[in-house]
């Protein structure tokens, strides 16, 4: 097992890996599924190609010792800060470690880019990711967007009133 910078190689696994996370039947075999809240995919594989060419995006990869991508998880720097995001684990290989190992090797990466905190945005109506997040550090910030907001980008809702609430975790160097 190992975490990695990926490569835009990696796009089509990522791509499949992510939208098997967030979206559709397999998703529910984990417990982040979004597949009740919203439809359609999570990401095209064009916007995750996209990604590979901005040089404050960096995108993590843990791989099992065959090489498969098991999870991953998008950086962006803003400093100070560091947005966490795509945050996706095979769906049958949810609470088994992989999740907070990327989610460790993230705070690391804000720490060498010298930023003291990490940002992430969740639904709101997900209170076990929430849950999952405050024991690991984050807290609620206050800050929020309406799904309608930003439309079109993450997915086709099957709820009204969507709402991303904003957390972070402040880090000590």
């Amino acid at each position: 097992m190992s975490i990695s910078r990926a490569n835009s190689t990696d796009v089509p696994f990522l791509h499949k890996l992510i939208n098997s996370a967030y979206r559709g039947d397999e998703s529910k075999k984990g417990w982040t599924t979004e597949a009740e809240i919203l439809g359609g995919i999570r990401i095209d594989e064009q916007t995750l190609k996209n990604y590979f060419d901005k040089a404050h995006i960096r995108i993590l990869k843990y791989n099992d010792t065959n090489g498969v991508i098991l999870g991953t998880v998008y950086l962006e720097l803003k400093k100070p800060e560091v947005y966490l995001g795509l945050f996706a684990v095979s769906p049958t290989l949810q609470a088994k470690g992989i999740g907070k190992a990327l989610l460790q090797e993230a705070e690391a990466y804000a720490l060498a880019n010298g930023c003291d905190r990490i940002a992430i945005s969740v639904i709101s109506s997900r209170i076990e990711l929430i849950e999952w997040y405050k024991r690991n550090g984050y807290i609620i910030t206050g800050t929020s967007i309406a799904f309608e907001e930003i439309e079109g980008r993450f997915g086709e809702p099957k709820q009204n009133d969507i709402v991303l609430i904003g957390m972070e975790k402040h880090l000590s160097q």
